[in-house]
Formats: C-alpha cells, sequence, structure tokens
C-alpha cells in the first residue's frame, strides 16, 4: 500500500505530513502555498510519488455540532478534483480542534510566533494523520469512508 499522506486544507494553504513506511508514526512535511487548484494538485501529486503514498487522509472541518458548513464543502470539492485528477484512494477524517491542538503543541514546545500559521498548518495534518494510524494501530477501519455528500 505504501506510505499515508495527511492533509489539512485551508482556503490560503495546505499542512501536509506523512506517515513513516510501518504506518505508526506521523510526521509534518510541509505547507503548500494555494496558488491555484490546478498548480496545487501538481504539487501534491508529485509529493504522492515522492513519499510512496498509498492513501490520503484528509481532514474535514466538520462544524461543532457535527453538521457539514461551508468550509467542509469546499474541501470535499477540492479532494474530488485530486481523487479525479489523481486517483489516489482517500479518507476523510473528522478534524474538529486539530489546529486548536497543534497550536497549544507548538507553543508548548517553544516555537516562536513569526511562522506559527505554516508551523500549525502541517503540524494540524500530523494531527489528523496520527489520530487515523492509531485508529489502524487499534483495529479501526482502513477501507475508505464515505464523505457526507454535499
Amino acid at each position: 500500500m505504501g506510505r499515508i499522506m495527511g492533509l489539512d486544507i485551508g482556503d490560503k494553504r495546505i499542512g501536509i505530513a506523512v506517515s513513516d513506511p510501518s504506518l505508526i508514526l506521523a510526521s509534518p512535511l510541509k505547507t503548500l502555498e494555494r496558488k491555484d487548484d490546478a498548480s496545487t494538485v501538481v504539487e501534491i501529486e508529485a509529493l504522492l510519488r515522492q513519499y510512496d503514498i498509498g492513501r490520503l487522509v484528509i481532514g474535514l472541518p466538520y462544524l461543532l455540532d457535527g453538521t457539514v458548513g461551508e468550509q467542509a464543502r469546499k474541501v470535499m470539492e477540492f479532494v474530488a478534483r485530486i481523487t479525479e485528477q489523481i486517483g489516489v484512494e482517500t479518507v476523510m477524517q473528522d478534524e474538529r480542534l486539530t489546529s486548536v491542538t497543534a497550536d497549544r503543541m507548538l507553543r508548548e514546545a517553544g516555537k516562536k510566533r513569526a511562522g506559527l500559521k505554516k508551523a500549525i498548518d502541517a503540524a494540524a495534518a500530523t494531527v489528523i494523520l496520527q489520530s487515523y494510524l492509531d485508529d489502524i494501530a487499534l483495529g479501526g477501519c482502513i477501507s475508505q469512508e464515505e464523505p457526507p455528500s454535499l
């Protein structure tokens, strides 16, 4: 299957994390600046090849009450474009409060305010991916989960 990549998709940036080959540990990789969807998908595709990625875990930003809001719809539309152009398996993972968790972790680690936004995106992708990897380790389902309908 290869490694798994986690994405935290925002309007301006996409945080990216990758698993180790044994699918145990997630690590932050980078933050992409979103110029336009076409070039962003090309960049993601290059990373998929470079890191031998077999599956994408996408953070889906449900609203706090568990419903799908505008931002989740945008993410689902972008993921549909990735899937159509690249054909990689994707799994949606609830990402509520991952940016808050990532921000807290970075501050506790002594990260300076300058550059914190970019670091938060990659760290949030890491939290999303690690949560998924932990589910696998606990015997959770690793098959594709159907995202909510638009």
